[in-house]
């Protein structure tokens, strides 16, 4: 039996599954006027990778590494026939993307080790990969809506004593609550 289909949670599957499709048709049909065909492709992507680790961090507290994988593959599939067919704008995207990368994965991995590891390793790849898709400055308004988020609501559980001090929630899910809300605003 595959160990993400249980019996009992397919209701999560229904749930999740909406979800995703609610996001993903709100964010084409409000920006499919104002965008490239590569940026809404991009950003479409990154939207059903960020929902996807969103899912797998709520229930396994985990973001597997397939996953990271297959967000860079498809951000390296978009990217490469750009390089080919407009090598200025290909170069302008590949400088974008490895700003983004490095400030993600730096300032993530930096926190990591800081933090003596109580970030997840998960967090530090999620965020270095999706920094290619925002470039840099989506990358700093995502790192800093989602951040803020959940310390505020790490905060506010441990008020209402849900939490303890040393409990962890998963981050994913308020990193890619940083990703939406620097897409639906910018």
């Amino acid at each position: 039996m595959n160990k993400y289909f249980l019996p009992g949670k397919d209701i999560k599957i229904v749930f999740y599954s909406a979800g995703f499709i609610i996001i993903i048709s709100l964010w084409m049909i409000l920006r499919s006027n104002e965008l490239s065909d590569f940026n809404l492709l991009m950003s479409g992507l990154l939207i059903m990778f960020g929902y996807a680790a969103t899912v797998f961090d709520i229930n396994t507290k985990k973001i597997p590494n397939l996953l990271i994988l297959s967000m860079f593959a498809g951000w390296l599939l978009l990217t490469l026939p750009v390089l080919f067919t407009d090598p200025q704008n290909g170069v302008r995207v590949l400088t974008e993307s490895g700003a983004g990368f490095l400030t993600g994965g730096g300032l993530f991995l930096l926190v990591y080790f800081i933090s003596s590891k109580n970030l997840g390793g998960g967090d530090v790849k999620f965020m270095a990969v999706a920094g290619l898709y925002l470039g840099l400055s989506g990358t700093v308004s995502t790192i800093l809506y989602g951040t803020v988020i959940a310390a505020l609501t790490g905060l506010i559980l441990i008020v209402i004593k849900k939490i303890g001090r040393k409990d962890s929630i998963p981050l994913a899910p308020f990193l890619f609550l940083g990703v939406l809300i620097t897409f639906f605003t910018s």
